[in-house]
């Protein structure tokens, strides 16, 4: 071989090389609970009884909580609640933080207060002192409101069988609404129940998790987010969009499915469509209040400006598979507002 032409071979293998070394591990996506990878079976929440270390005043049991979550390719992040889980006994002190290392069906986990070994679904809690304190099984909680059936009152939107309630409204194999989908009916003062289910996607970080919303009007934007274990942050699940923050994060791990009942009241206008009343915004999410009749003074994000002109309920589409079913609305309005033909009428 020439010599020109085994130099030009030897610098293309360098920098094949150099390319595959620095190409980021490839991202894992899945709406789908049967593909998932193998640190799936770890992430989740744990929850039981531990006696404090033996140095404590008290040898009292009490309820502790834990969330781990998947960070990709075997990395960890986990939270501890004491006296329960968000929403289940956590009185709200500070959260105790630990991270690890998944090796083969063994996840260590360490922090500065405490340290821990998940194996066969089971943690294994140990103190700073390195004391056993306590052994818990990983559990699924279900919001009270799961499955709900609409009352009489309610308009069924979404029941898997069909889209017609809603434009662009796209169904997966499995009877499952896709995001992007806008509400073809226009709704004043109402309560709404969604169920979503969030992807798994652990190599993502942030608003690139699991991101979608429902904006109330196409003004007021409750956050659909992968928040599973963050702190409950203003623009995270639960929150009114970079507005207000949820009273607790509420957040359930990817591809559990979870519910929001939103009830909103909508801003009241004078016949010169001058503002006279805010909208007023409740929102239970998993069966619990993270907005409880808050003053909404505005829109939010990219919402339409306030008016008293109708607009439809939408599901944001923000690129990722966030998964919705089982949605029907009570209209509590005198007037309701419907959308035929393109044109609105009352």
């Amino acid at each position: 071989m020439p010599r020109l032409v085994r130099f030009v071979a030897v610098v293309g293998l360098l920098l094949a090389s150099a390319s595959a070394y620095c190409q980021e591990p490839a991202r894992f996506i899945s709406s789908d609970p049967q593909n998932v990878d193998e640190d799936f079976a770890f992430q989740g929440e744990y929850a039981g009884l531990i006696l404090p270390d033996s140095d404590a005043a008290t040898n009292l049991y009490r309820q502790v909580g834990i969330q781990v979550v998947a960070l990709g390719h075997g990395k960890f992040d986990a939270v501890q609640f004491d006296f329960g889980l968000p929403g289940a006994g956590w009185n709200k002190s500070d959260r105790l933080r630990m991270s690890g290392t998944r090796n083969g069906d063994v996840l260590e986990l360490t922090g500065d207060h405490s340290s821990a070994t998940i194996q066969n679904g089971l943690l294994l809690l140990k103190s700073a002192a390195g004391n056993n304190v306590g052994s818990f099984p990983r559990i699924i909680r279900k919001s009270p409101t799961l499955g709900q059936k609409a009352p009489a009152n309610a308009i069924v939107l979404f029941d898997g069988s069909h889209a017609n309630e809603f434009h662009n409204g796209r169904i997966t194999e499995d009877g499952l609404l896709m995001e992007g989908a806008d509400f073809k009916r226009m709704f004043n003062d109402f309560t709404l129940h969604v169920e979503f289910r969030l992807p798994y996607m652990p190599n993502d970080r942030g608003q690139k998790r699991g991101n979608s919303g429902i904006y109330l009007q196409s003004r007021y934007e409750v956050q659909v987010l992968d928040s599973f274990g963050l702190d409950g942050a203003f623009n995270e699940c639960g929150a009114l969009y970079r507005y207000q923050p949820p009273n607790v994060n509420m957040c359930l791990p990817p591809l559990q499915w979870q519910t929001y009942d939103i009830t909103l009241c909508s801003p009241k206008f004078d016949s010169e469509q001058n503002k006279i009343c805010n909208a007023r915004l409740t929102v239970k999410h998993n069966g619990v209040v993270v907005q409880n009749n808050f003053n909404v003074e505005r829109k939010t994000g990219a919402g339409q400006q306030e008016s008293p002109d109708p607009y439809p309920i939408r599901l944001q589409n923000h690129s990722d598979p966030v998964r919705y079913r089982n949605i029907w609305i009570i209209d509590h309005s005198p007037q309701t507002f419907k959308h035929i033909n393109d044109v609105v009428v009352r």
